[in-house]
């Protein structure tokens, strides 16, 4: 027999039977359209971490367009938007269940245009106060909370088997922004359009006004094409019941070490070259860093649907204490390509960690819910995932506050960012014994 989709009568596209783990369903009807979702999920996504990101690209060309900032003062421009970030993806998340996965990604694509007309103004107006720029900081913040809402939403499309992947490749999706805002920015402000240099040939106000026409098709285009789920309208008292899960903390604080460490390193990363390496002239390479980690957080998602997310997430954390290691050995030596060498390591495998650590939060769930769960245990384990997905990545995003700040402090006490770093490896070895304590040692237990 056939089966089709039930939509509400209004034009808001809901969807009210939606049975992704049912291999006919998803066969004939579900694929196709969790697909479209998922690729216009990216779409709006990417663009909210490009914004997110894009005062970590702009600061660093700050002073040469005359805004005499402190070298603490442009960490703390970095820095901002990753805890505003990380604080709004809990109502982010939320929203999902309140209003629905496509109303949502209509609305936080418009609130993108906010930061980008606020950091327009303040680039193009000569003398403007540095406290206009933290308000852009802030505002540039509403990227940050893209992410929870729209891995929430997502997954609820897939069925538990391609999960992982699903979810690697929205996480990429959005995490490659950070790249192509790095690359792309150092690019555009070389090119005179619009009003005059802020310095010598450099146009820095090109930086906020590049995304505006791409984040206004992302709006159209979440309104036109991507559908709302009944089955994601959880309570919120449910929602928060979640939360008394002690997975829902245990998970939490591993994605701190994992996306945490992503997206710290990715906003310091160019001003802390500019401030170990200040010959190294072409700050533009910081972008290879969240480049080759977006591209590893798929991979991640994958090896973890075969092996565990568990193992994978252990391995990760050893691996990014390996490169923390090589990062301090390649500052004592004064030796760019071994640091440099040693960060890309740090953003590989804090990429995988990223999509292992996420793989981790439905399979626990399900296990939970049993050997031979029936369709409202399924239920259940879906909607709590989908809570704490939005839950962890809060807490996650607040270690890209940490981050930068740990390398602002430092190098304003020591003149270095070695204190940081040494703080950052005991981190992840604690990040690793919790992995292992929490899902390892026992013998024949479920790879989660």
């Amino acid at each position: 027999m056939t089966t089709t989709l039930r939509t509400a009568p209004s034009r808001r596209r809901w969807i009210t039977d939606w049975r992704p783990d049912d291999p006919s369903f998803w066969r004939e009807h579900g694929r196709r359209v969790a697909v479209r979702n998922l690729v216009f999920s990216i779409f709006s996504e990417h663009l909210a971490f490009s914004v997110w990101l894009l005062m970590s690209a702009v600061a660093v060309s700050l002073p040469a367009a005359g805004f005499a900032f402190t070298v603490d003062q442009l960490f703390w421009l970095v820095a901002i938007p990753n805890l505003v970030g990380g604080l709004m993806r809990i109502p982010y998340t939320t929203a999902v269940a309140r209003f629905g996965g496509r109303q949502w990604t209509v609305v936080s694509s418009v609130l993108l245009l906010v930061p980008l007309g606020l950091l327009t103004y303040a680039i193009a107006t000569p003398g403007t106060p540095y406290w206009v720029f933290l308000a852009a900081a802030v505002t540039a913040g509403l990227g940050g909370g893209n992410f929870a809402s729209s891995m929430a939403s997502i997954s609820y499309f897939f069925p538990e088997r391609a999960k992982g992947l699903a979810l690697g490749l929205n996480a990429a999706g959005g995490n490659v922004g950070v790249a192509v805002v790095q690359f792309a920015v150092p690019a555009v402000i070389g090119v005179g359009v619009l009003g005059a240099a802020q310095g010598e040939g450099l146009w820095l106000h090109n930086a906020p006004l590049l995304w505006v026409v791409p984040v206004v098709a992302a709006t159209i285009c979440a309104w036109a094409f991507m559908d709302n789920l009944s089955t994601a309208r959880t309570p919120l008292r449910q929602q928060v019941q979640a939360l008394r899960s002690r997975h829902a903390w245990i998970i939490a604080a591993l994605y701190i070490g994992t996306f945490g460490s992503f997206i710290g390193y990715s906003a310091a990363f160019p001003l802390v070259i500019r401030a170990e390496f200040p010959d190294m002239a072409a700050t533009w390479l910081a972008a290879l860093g969240p480049l080759v980690g977006s591209a590893s957080r798929p991979v991640g998602g994958w090896l973890s649907d075969r092996l565990g997310g568990a193992r994978v997430t252990s391995f990760s954390f050893a691996a990014m204490g390996l490169g923390t290691l090589a990062a301090m050995f390649g500052l004592a030596a004064g030796s760019f390509p071994l640091f440099f060498g040693a960060f890309l390591l740090l953003f590989v495998f804090s990429g995988a960690g990223n999509g292992s650590t996420f793989r981790m939060i439905p399979a626990v769930f399900r296990a939970e819910a049993g050997s031979a769960p029936t369709e409202a245990a399924l239920a259940r384990a879906r909607a709590r995932a989908a809570a704490v997905i939005g839950f962890a990545s809060a807490i996650g995003a607040l270690g890209g506050f940490l981050i930068p700040r740990g390398f602002g402090s430092s190098l304003a006490a020591t003149g270095s960012i070695d204190t940081a770093l040494w703080v950052f490896l005991a981190a992840y070895a604690a990040c690793l014994a919790l992995t292992w304590w929490s899902y390892q040692r026992k013998p024949g237990a479920p790879a989660v």
